[in-house]
């Protein structure tokens, strides 16, 4: 094995100081050609680098690693080591040390779902998003078929108004007087902020998770009302089954998109009864958001809840606009208004996105204030920002962490859930992957092109090493270990025994120069057959849909 690669510390350069006495356009213009040439230098020395390190037979190894990760843009490092024994006969079947690793570290990819931390990692997270939302539609994935017969439909539930904000409402102009485009900056923001509810709209955010946890319990309430059952007998003989994604408006206001089925008594393997139908669950869905009530509780000093008489600034409530659609199969058949593939992608899309993409807020957590002032935000989202923080600081407000999401204007719930039934499992999905991929180095290894364990080990499969003998995923979707003979041998009888530390997040400099060079270089394209190019329906791609599934709900102008 080789020794530990130690890659070179990138050196400290000066730049040289500007003239005093250089007129300012000059000035300018040196600092820019200045720039450009210490860009210039440090790509040159780090591709001197990497020719060193081609020189010694490292490099191969090294493009390797990095191209396993995917394009993730701030992979975890881990140094520690990983040992794989049969428990039957005490044989060592793998033993993985990152000392023996081209880069001397384990790179892990980070896994981030969000599109503004890591578009490689996000982009898989959404694909997996949308397998798991379709399963729960059309069947697949441990899921039967069959669900896609039972009642389901698509339900949007919006925040109210706290003031007018510019919109666009249909073909008529905004209340400014103006039509805006799409992508006009002025779309959500308020049209007096001195008369805005920042409060309000922060402490809705802040309650909302609270507020759809009582809208499921009146949908069950409403439902076996219509079937003239009682809530307790509902469970013998339907089963309520939803997901659902929290996305934010271009005000700020959180609004959940969901799914949400009927299927029998024992889940999605079972039928469900006869009064289960389309017609009942959209009138269960919206009387359940109309009665859904959350009171904003005062904490006092002891702790406990102080009573508060319900008004209209105590008690929160879903917005007017509610939403509710029936899915019709892929098919294309049945006069509803959606397709179960243009649902999923629908809700894919915005399980990546948070409050940076639509608000223009930030993507991570504030430690003090005054880091508003290195970021360029919107007007708006600052002012929430701010509101949350000085909230956050109330007593009757700290049981709400409101400094702790001042970056997501006071949400603090799941952006994603559902239910045990709904559908498969993101582990699932990827014990499916890490099957996959290992059939894919099976299969190399007896054709003779296969890479040795040290190649291998950013797969994603190494993400389940570090968690394995404390959350191992079924047996079944995983696949058993190879012994050294070619014997493979089966989980159940497998113990792994690790130790990693963690060292840091993204590249070290070489290998982020190394992975650019890697991504701009042109990838070969295999050569196979023509055949004719068939016309692809909108949303065809996996996770992708061009045309939006419904109109955007207009901003509330209350």
């Amino acid at each position: 094995m080789p020794a530990q690669l130690q890659l070179p510390t990138p050196a400290t350069t000066s730049t040289p100081a500007s003239t005093a006495f250089a007129a300012p356009a000059l000035t300018t213009s040196a600092d820019t050609s200045a720039n450009r040439n210490s860009a210039l230098e440090r790509r040159a020395r780090l591709t001197a680098r990497l020719a060193k390190l081609a020189a010694a037979g490292h490099l191969a190894p090294l493009a390797r690693q990095i191209s396993s990760l995917g394009g993730c843009a701030r992979p975890i490092r881990l140094t520690g080591h990983r040992t794989r024994l049969d428990t039957a006969t005490g044989q060592i079947l793998d033993h993985l040390d990152t000392r023996h690793l081209p880069a001397g570290e384990l790179l892990v990819r980070c896994g981030n779902r969000r599109t503004t931390r890591c578009p490689a990692c996000s982009t898989l997270y959404r694909y997996d998003t949308y397998q798991l939302i379709a399963a729960g539609l059309r069947g697949g994935k441990t899921v039967p078929t069959s669900v896609s017969t039972h009642p389901r439909v698509f339900a949007t539930l919006t925040a109210p108004g706290f003031g007018p904000v510019h919109n666009q409402p249909g073909a008529a102009p905004c209340t400014c007087g103006t039509r805006h485009a799409d992508g006009d900056p002025l779309l959500g923001t308020p049209l007096n902020p001195q008369r805005y509810d920042y409060t309000g709209a922060v402490l809705w955010n802040a309650h909302a998770p609270a507020l759809w946890a009582r809208f499921t319990t009146h949908l069950r309430r409403e439902i076996a009302h219509a079937a003239g059952l009682t809530q307790r007998t509902l469970r013998h003989h339907a089963t309520l089954s939803y997901a659902k994604v929290a996305e934010y408006q271009k005000r700020g206001q959180i609004h959940f998109h969901t799914v949400i089925r009927i299927d029998g008594p024992t889940g999605p393997a079972s039928a469900p009864p006869a009064w289960a139908t389309t017609a009942l669950l959209d009138h269960a869905v919206r009387a359940a958001a109309k009665r859904a009530r959350v009171r904003r509780q005062h904490r006092s000093a002891s702790g406990e809840t102080d009573g508060v008489q319900p008004s209209e600034s105590t008690v929160f409530r879903f917005g007017r606009q509610i939403d509710v659609r029936a899915i019709r199969s892929t098919d294309f058949t049945g006069d509803a208004p959606v397709t179960d593939r243009h649902v999923a992608a629908y809700i894919a899309k915005y399980a990546t996105k948070g409050a940076e993409t639509t608000t223009g807020t930030l993507d991570r957590r504030l430690r003090f204030l005054a880091e508003l002032a290195q970021h360029d935000l919107t007007d708006h989202a600052r002012r929430m920002i701010h509101t949350a923080w000085h909230l956050g600081a109330q007593p009757q407000h700290t049981h709400l962490r409101l400094r702790q999401w001042a970056h997501m204007l006071g949400f603090r719930g799941h952006f994603s859930t559902r239910t045990r039934h709904y559908s498969t499992t993101l582990t699932h999905l990827r014990a499916e992957r890490t099957t996959w991929r290992t059939r894919q180095d099976d299969a190399q290894e007896r054709a003779g092109e296969g890479r040795s364990v040290t190649d291998q080990q950013s797969d994603h499969s190494d993400r389940a090493d570090l968690t394995a003998g404390h959350t191992d995923p079924d047996s079944g979707h995983r696949a058993g270990q190879r012994t050294k003979s070619g014997r493979r041998v089966g989980t159940d009888t497998t113990m792994v025994i690790s130790h990693w530390q963690y060292t840091g997040s993204g590249l070290l400099p070489e290998l982020a120069h190394l992975a650019d060079l890697l991504a701009a270089a042109p990838k070969p394209r295999p050569e196979q057959a023509a055949r004719p190019r068939q016309a692809q329906r909108p949303g065809d791609r996996t996770g992708h849909s061009a045309d939006p599934l419904t109109a955007a709900p207009a901003e509330a102008t209350e």
